[in-house]
């Protein structure tokens, strides 16, 4: 599943901590409270004479945003595009608070939701202190503590207590049970919580250097050179990881594909899929063709890489990345579904298959927070069985000897090994290999600390050991026809 949630700013996902001597339940104290809710708050700001938002004007617009969400019936980053393009009053600094917060609510919802419901509150009074605590994780309590009534500044002290205090970690860190618990039945229960918190973080900013384009040097001089704090990931000689949200996209390196926007984990299984120059490669999903592009560069612009999606609009914010980076080797092509003609053109030529299943996407809650509150294990189910369609349809496209990495994003067995012990016994002409030994042919070495294989070999990247997104990936091969020599 791809991810496509990017937030303007940095996104803070840390658990507040306890306030002392600020315990008790979170309620009313009295009317004379209740009235000093929506009444005179210390140092409070009104709407700019410029048309931007003053203080309360931002916190009560985002405590409407907030109501807006309820339910999730957009993606998060659908939702962000909507509703921050739709007042052309917001300022960046206005757009990028609304942001954040909402950010921040959305990996928070049902503690604090918790929180607020247990204070009996009206409506618009709830909505407002559904948004003092997003502000609060998202901005800091000093940057907001002048725009709050004293009891709202005690109220919300003693929310962040009650927040903090949360004894099982599902309720502290958000989680819905079903999640949860596949973790703790994978992880034990201390690298469960582990997870659960890192989940609720905001997750890092890396870089792919188009190594086509510009040198991991002249990148890294041109983001110093900007003010942007970077540094190379050990990992992978062409990985940079940034400091922050710097706005890289007004860069003219990137105008000029010097770097691409790229997770590690997702980098690592680009490499994986180990692509040989000249060869024919497919990318089954290729989305908005973040593989696809790494996929293209390891092949160093030879041999021919069709990029397959079902969606079009997806498939389109290829293009501008493609011609950036100065790749001619790939054929974008928006296809039907797996029955396509033009995916059975393809039938038993590839070399190479690339499958980023559609998933759950659970491997990518520090990006994608509102993901967790839009699945489900029905939802689950129908990816199931669609994940088991594309990976029949793509086996059949490869050769002899022909290879087939198999990734998602999602952290559920179900999805990952279940799917690949399912796929292995529908195809007997296929063999699972250690994607383990392929990293040491690439001379990859991935930190003893990460455990990142399982017993069959197969990768798999936890966020809170690897600080990457979540990812699973499993090496199939068909076996090469009796009396020739595998590929």
């Amino acid at each position: 599943m791809k991810s496509s949630t990017k937030s303007s700013g940095k996104v803070a996902g840390k658990s507040p901590g306890k306030v002392a001597g600020k315990s008790g339940p979170i309620r009313h104290s009295d009317r004379k409270a209740q009235r000093n809710e929506r009444g005179a708050r210390p140092g409070a700001k009104s709407r700019s004479a410029s048309g931007g938002m003053g203080g309360n004007d931002r916190i009560d617009r985002l405590g409407q945003l907030l109501e807006e969400m309820v339910g999730f019936a957009q993606p998060l980053d659908v939702f962000l595009s909507t509703v921050l393009r739709a007042d052309p009053s917001l300022g960046s600094k206005e757009r990028q608070f609304l942001a954040e917060g909402i950010m921040a609510a959305t990996r928070h919802w049902g503690s604090w939701r918790r929180i607020v419901a247990e204070g009996e509150f009206a409506k618009s009074t709830a909505q407002r202190r559904l948004a003092l605590l997003a502000a609060e994780a998202s901005v800091g309590l000093s940057r907001i503590v002048s725009e709050m009534s004293l009891a709202e500044r005690d109220w919300l002290l003693r929310a962040i207590d009650a927040h903090a205090s949360q004894p099982h970690p599902a309720d502290r860190w958000s989680l819905p049970k079903w999640i949860f618990n596949d973790w703790l039945e994978q992880l034990g229960t201390e690298e469960a919580a582990a997870l659960a918190q890192a989940m609720a973080e905001s997750a890092s900013l890396d870089l792919r250097v188009n190594t086509m384009k510009a040198s991991v040097s002249e990148v890294l001089q041109t983001l110093e050179a900007n003010g942007i704090k970077a540094q190379s990931i050990g990992v992978l000689g062409e990985a940079l990881r940034v400091e922050g949200r710097p706005a890289l996209g007004r860069l003219a390196l990137f105008e000029a594909g010097g770097f691409e926007v790229q997770d590690l984990g997702s980098q690592l299984l680009a490499r994986a899929s180990a692509p040989k120059r000249g060869s024919l490669v497919v990318d089954f999903c290729a989305g908005a063709g973040g593989k696809t592009l790494a996929l293209g560069a390891l092949m160093r612009n030879t041999g021919r890489l069709y990029a397959l999606d079902r969606s079009a609009p997806r498939l389109a914010r290829l293009k501008p990345r493609l011609s950036r980076s100065g790749l001619s080797n790939v054929w974008p092509i928006a296809i039907s579904g797996s029955r396509d003609d033009r995916v059975k053109r393809l039938k038993g030529k590839a070399d190479m298959v690339l499958v980023d299943a559609p998933c759950t996407g659970l491997g990518t809650l520090r990006r994608n927070p509102d993901l967790k509150w839009r699945q489900s294990p029905e939802t689950q189910a129908q990816l199931i069985a669609q994940q088991a369609e594309i990976l029949d349809a793509a086996a059949s496209l490869l050769a002899p000897g022909g290879r087939l990495l198999y990734a998602t994003c999602s952290t559920s067995v179900a999805e990952n090994e279940a799917q690949v012990e399912a796929f292995l016994e529908r195809h007997p002409e296929f063999e699972r290999q250690r994607l383990e030994a392929a990293f040491e042919r690439l001379e990859i070495s991935l930190p003893s600390a990460w455990r990142a294989f399982n017993s069959s070999g197969d990768l798999r990247l936890w966020p809170h050991r690897t600080e990457t997104d979540g990812f699973y990936g499993s090496l199939l091969v068909r076996k090469p026809l009796s009396g020739t020599i595998g590929r």
